[in-house]
């Protein structure tokens, strides 16, 4: 498995009598490595995210501090920041900008978002709010992976007073580097769309 993954594969094929232990899966899922049964056809590959590099960035007071701290992460990452607010530990309201970290994905104009406030709960709330925002609030790196590859999330939110500058790094660095994987996992999504276009005029 870890042979796979260093050579980049995505999906590692299973003889039909092998026994999958559960360490193996808990394996294949830090890898990133799907267990494919023998004679399954691979999955239609995902199709690669367009547009400029932009991530649009926001907090409220409390997350303030620590989206001071990241946007240099992300410059070195290579991606070119859009600070959407809040500029100072004046007391805020993170509704406001989650909103607008939101809108400027939603509205074409980031890649991506990143929403910052003491727990990164409320703000995912707000984001799912916006039309076409899949919001997800991973605590580490696996559920970051998911939440790309499987969810095709585009806006994460993350708690200062939950998380450690090395794990937020970690975990945005996963989430930025993840490509949604597509295949089954569109069908999905799909679905999640559709109940965004449901409510779409009842907002």
């Amino acid at each position: 498995m870890r042979d796979a993954h260093r050579a980049g594969e995505s999906f590692l094929v299973v003889p039909d009598k092998a026994i999958i232990t559960p360490l193996a899966h808990d394996a294949s899922r830090s890898l990133g490595i799907e267990l494919r049964a023998a004679g399954e056809h691979p999955d239609t590959p995902a199709p690669k995210p367009s547009g400029p590099k932009r991530v649009a960035i926001g907090s409220d007071h409390g997350g303030f501090a620590l989206k001071a701290e990241l946007t240099p992460f992300l410059e070195q990452l290579g991606w070119a920041v859009h600070d959407v607010g809040t500029h100072s530990e004046a007391s805020c309201d993170y509704p406001d900008f989650a909103y607008a970290t939101a809108r400027m994905v939603a509205d074409g104009r980031a890649r991506l978002g990143i929403m910052i406030d003491g727990a990164g709960l409320g703000s995912a709330m707000v984001c799912n709010k916006v039309y076409r925002i899949r919001a997800a609030a991973p605590y580490n790196e696996f559920t970051a992976w998911n939440a790309r590859a499987h969810n095709d999330a585009n806006v994460l939110t993350l708690g200062a007073r939950t998380l450690g500058i090395e794990v937020v790094k970690s975990i945005v660095r996963v989430f930025l580097e993840t490509d949604f994987e597509g295949g089954r996992h569109a069908k999905r999504v799909g679905k999640i769309a559709d109940v965004d276009e449901a409510y779409r005029g009842k907002q």
